[in-house]
């Protein structure tokens, strides 16, 4: 499978407080990534989609290519959380391996921002009787875990909130474009102890796509700018926080070993990477799961700026969750996309390999995407 499928384009609408609904917005982003690949709609006849967090709806699949003005003969709706978007790009190689399509489109939209968050702030369960309420509170565990296993310093949290703020100043389309220093991270509040505010992604509405096809087809529709996936894989567990025997490793352990070893790479070849930043814990453990670094280890591996741009590997290079914005997981395929292409805003030179990490649920989802420079 390595490098017989490409990502032929990609697109995006706005991030931030937008005021419109999910169809519209994975409309948009549809057609700005069809618009990139040079791809007329009609050749499209498969429709991946990760539902809105925010809002389950039935038939959601069918909404989105309805507004889209399509008939595809395969494709969907697919929940994994924020490991989803990545998911279903594998799904979509699998419908074209299986003749089941030839061209599709791959495409998530939410909008908590302006509409609900209460998918984000609900109660966990019996639980909640104890104060388990909010994504946030399982994260803050993991975390806790982490520091109590490792002796994970703050500094090395607050790298990953450094680089993507660093980052996200410099990108005009970030929703925060504001960077901060160690001290400022140190100061930030606490949102669930021992989470600081900085630690936590954005609430954001937002859509982004990709169109899906074999790099054969690529060439016979001259897409000019289409990027071969070297590796993709996946892991899950089904176990909610409280009742795992470990904290402090994540399903990128399988994800990411499929992933090298359909790339025929190992994790000293990636050139830069896009991790899942919901909070900075799971970017940190990503990291480690992935061998990037050793495990406990990361607080060397990221010290001095050695993740942000310029360093021995920049993460998130255009700002992640925790600054480009905090709609889960494909805007990092696009970044990744771009890096790969070599026309990102902050690029790194000579990118072989460009590395993607998706993470969904309170580290219940991975998937891991390697691209092709």
């Amino acid at each position: 499978m390595r490098g017989k499928y490409v990502i032929a384009g990609i697109g995006n609408t706005p991030f931030g407080k937008l005021g419109l609904d999910t169809v519209t917005l994975n409309t948009l982003a549809c057609q700005a990534a069809l618009q990139d690949a040079g791809v007329e709609k009609g050749a499209v006849d498969a429709l991946f989609v990760k539902g809105p967090t925010s809002s389950k709806e039935l038939l959601y699949g069918q909404k989105v290519s309805e507004a889209l003005g399509l008939q595809p003969r395969w494709g969907g709706a697919w929940d994994q959380g924020g490991a989803a978007n990545i998911t279903l790009i594998d799904m979509a190689m699998m419908a074209i391996e299986t003749g089941q399509c030839e061209v599709a489109l791959v495409t998530f939209a939410d909008n908590p921002r302006s509409g609900s968050r209460q998918a984000y702030a609900r109660p966990r369960g019996n639980d909640a009787a104890y104060g388990w309420f909010s994504t946030a509170a399982g994260y803050g565990m993991i975390h806790q875990a982490h520091v109590a296993e490792y002796g994970t310093p703050p500094e090395a949290f607050a790298a990953f909130a450094l680089a993507a703020r660093s980052h996200g100043a410099r990108n005009p389309h970030a929703q925060l474009q504001k960077a901060i220093s160690l001290d400022d991270y140190l100061a930030s509040p606490w949102v669930v102890e021992p989470l600081r505010r900085d630690d936590c992604c954005l609430v954001s509405d937002g859509a982004a796509a990709v169109v899906v096809m074999s790099a054969r087809r690529a060439q016979a529709l001259g897409v000019r700018q289409s990027v071969p996936i070297l590796g993709i894989g996946g892991g899950q567990t089904s176990y909610d926080v409280h009742l795992r025997d470990v904290l402090t490793s994540t399903q990128a352990v399988q994800s990411g070993r499929i992933a090298f070893e359909m790339a025929g790479i190992r994790p000293q070849d990636i050139d830069v990477a896009q991790i899942y930043d919901c909070f900075t814990v799971t970017a940190l453990m990503t990291l480690e799961d992935y061998g990037l670094c050793p495990k406990g280890g990361a607080h060397d591996f990221v010290r001095d700026g050695q993740i942000e741009h310029g360093g021995r590997l920049p993460v998130n290079t255009s700002g992640g969750l925790l600054s480009e914005t905090g709609m889960p997981g494909m805007q990092l395929i696009l970044e990744g996309v771009r890096q790969a292409r070599g026309t990102a805003r902050l690029q790194v030179p000579k990118v072989r390999h460009s590395l993607v990490s998706n993470q969904g649920g309170t580290m219940h989802t991975h998937s891991t995407l390697i691209l092709g420079g």
